[in-house]
């Protein structure tokens, strides 16, 4: 028996989400008495894995498989679950999980859980908390299968070290090439994404048009963040519709979210919900994000956010 982790990477790089999924990973396996087991695909820095608890490592390196192709991948799961016997799988509750773990739990006849957002509060009955209602409720959610799959929610449980002493094994699963498929993707390089960003900086139509996005790529530059976007900005066609957050767009939960000239329509706060700390910058000292936010300034961005920047150059120059 054991835990089984898909850590997922882009460019050969781990995403942070990995490194927690590990963590979490490794907290289940200790809860039920077994080992770990993280599964790679064209990963290059795979041994960083076993600083969070992976004592094992299979590693899957095929060209095939460069580009994400969830009916793919599943069965790659599927077969490294049954190659190590694994009682759990754990995914990331990002976007490629949500089309990858519902795959996955019918390839191994598994109960699923998404936007798990903690350790399991019982093993026997398997019982873990998920959020509901974008993130306004949560459940207590039992899996009786005896194979349980559970898709994590982002920032929801944290990383923390654990380092074991691991081994790597080459896995070469056999792999489908009638279901692969050559697709264009969108793809942003050298910029932190908004999947991965602990920080976002976002905008929204108090900036009047694309011409003053520069002040919100400045700040976002500065504090390493990911730059985002209301849903009426990007159908404006001012920012791409890679950078729409909100509950049509995607979703953030990063640990920051300072938000610029928006004034928080319920579809947007919906998709923002779980940030752990929430900013907010708006002339209108009655817009709804002010309800929701955790600090608000009520006042312009176009005089706040330069003096912002200003004074986090002035930070950063002293602490340097």
């Amino acid at each position: 028996m054991s835990v089984l982790v898909f850590a997922e990477s882009s460019e050969g790089k781990f995403k942070k989400s990995s490194f927690e999924l590990t963590s979490y990973g490794k907290k289940v396996a200790e809860q039920l008495g077994t080992n770990l087991v993280v599964l790679t695909i064209n990963a290059t820095e795979n041994e960083t894995l076993y600083k969070y608890g992976a004592e094992k490592v299979l590693q899957v390196t095929n060209n095939a498989l460069v580009i994400f192709n969830a009916k793919i991948y599943a069965n790659v799961v599927k077969q490294a679950a049954e190659k190590e016997n694994a009682q759990v799988v754990i995914i990331d509750s990002n976007a490629n999980g949500l089309y990858l773990a519902p795959l996955v739990s019918v390839n191994l006849n598994a109960g699923y859980a998404s936007n798990v957002m903690a350790l399991p509060s019982s093993t026997s009955p398997f019982i873990v908390k998920r959020k509901a209602f974008s993130s306004k409720a949560f459940s207590n959610c039992e899996i009786s299968t005896d194979i349980k799959v559970i898709a994590l929610a982002k920032n929801s449980y944290g990383v923390f070290e654990n380092e074991v002493s691991g081994v790597m094994e080459a896995f070469s699963p056999e792999i489908e090439t009638s279901n692969l498929t050559s697709e264009k993707i969108e793809q942003t390089t050298g910029k932190v994404t908004i999947a991965d960003a602990d920080i976002v900086v976002s905008g929204g139509r108090g900036l009047k048009g694309p011409e003053n996005w520069g002040m919100v790529e400045e700040l976002a530059s500065i504090l390493g963040a990911a730059t985002a976007c209301s849903k009426p900005v990007s159908d404006l066609g001012w920012r791409p519709h890679s950078e729409h957050v909100g509950q049509t767009g995607k979703p953030v939960a990063s640990n920051l979210y300072i938000a610029i000239g928006i004034s928080g329509a319920i579809q947007h706060l919906a998709g923002i919900n779980s940030s752990k700390v929430k900013v907010v910058i708006n002339t209108d000292a009655e817009a709804p994000f002010f309800k929701a936010a955790d600090y608000g300034i009520v006042g312009d961005a176009f005089e706040v956010v330069p003096k912002l920047i200003e004074k986090l150059k002035e930070f950063k120059a002293n602490n340097a």
